[in-house]
């Protein structure tokens, strides 16, 4: 019997292993390297350019912080952009809203998208639905240009290395203002506030996206596979503040999530003290 184990870098003193049933798919496409896994823990699972992207077990998490704060902040947002999230996790919570009009995922890996549907159905389930729009492109060429069309903009994207870099940008950030309406709101993945690497990311990111938008936050989440499994989101709107949202309304929908709730939804903006230091510095570097 082979003992197999997929292990991720974490930082220049931690791994992170799986133990791996079976190494189910492996291709490169033009943008990086894709691989699937099935393991005992997780679940099926993969990766790109040997960095966990999803899996089966916790990918649940991710996909509803991602999603329901933003919404549950405006119950009023009709259009909303997917920017990568070739999963397809992220667009099958925005379904989940019968008020949601117009969903466009623009994502640059077509064949991130077709091995999703093959080996990860239950996340990519509803990529189908009538209201979505699948672009195989470069979310920031696709941004640029756009003025007053979304009321959301979901940044789901890798860390800013190979294809996800540019999407940390502050010409970026400032084509997603540009592309939002009046309330508008632009969530984009924070990285994490605990190994270097991603400290400075965090930082840099926080210290671009303040200086565009009038309301910038920054809200946390528990994600047993990424680094650390301390994780963050940046909360940035033309005039929506998170801490204000209507948990009333948002329960009367009665949509069934498993991790998010209002009560999370508020207490995930409550951040430790370490970490509102890292980001009242992220000028620092």
């Amino acid at each position: 019997m082979i003992d197999l184990w997929f292990t991720e870098k974490h930082s220049e003193g931690a791994k992170f292993s799986i133990h791996v049933k079976e190494h189910l798919y492996s291709e490169k496409s033009p943008f990086q390297q894709i691989d699937f896994f099935d393991s005992y823990e997780f679940g099926k699972f993969f990766t790109l350019d040997g960095i966990m992207m999803a899996n089966e077990k916790d990918e649940f998490i991710y996909h509803e912080m991602i999603t329901h704060v933003p919404l549950a902040s405006n119950l009023d947002i009709k259009k909303v952009l997917v920017i990568g999230g070739g999963d397809g996790g992220t667009v099958r919570e925005l379904t989940k809203y019968d008020s949601i009009e117009q969903i466009d995922m623009v994502e640059i890996d077509e064949m991130v998208v077709n091995a999703c549907k093959k080996y990860l159905p239950l996340t990519s389930s509803k990529l189908n639905d009538k209201r979505v729009n699948l672009f195989f492109e470069d979310g920031l060429l696709f941004i640029k240009n756009k003025k007053n069309v979304y009321d959301l903009i979901l940044v789901d994207s890798t860390d800013p290395i190979g294809p996800g870099e540019g999407l940390f940008s502050k010409e970026f950030y400032e084509n997603c203002f540009e592309a939002l309406t009046k309330n508008g709101i632009l969530i984009n993945q924070h990285e994490s506030p605990y190994y270097p690497f991603n400290v400075r990311e965090m930082k840099r990111s926080h210290n671009k996206i303040k200086d565009i938008f009038p309301i910038s936050k920054v809200y946390q989440f528990h994600m047993p596979t990424y680094p650390s499994g301390h994780w963050l989101f940046g909360f940035a709107s033309k005039g929506i503040d998170p801490l204000n949202c209507n948990s009333e309304k948002w329960n009367s929908l009665n949509l069934k999530t498993k991790y998010y709730n209002t009560n999370i939804h508020k207490a995930s903006f409550a951040l430790p003290n370490y970490v509102i230091e890292l980001l009242n510095h992220s000028n620092d570097d």
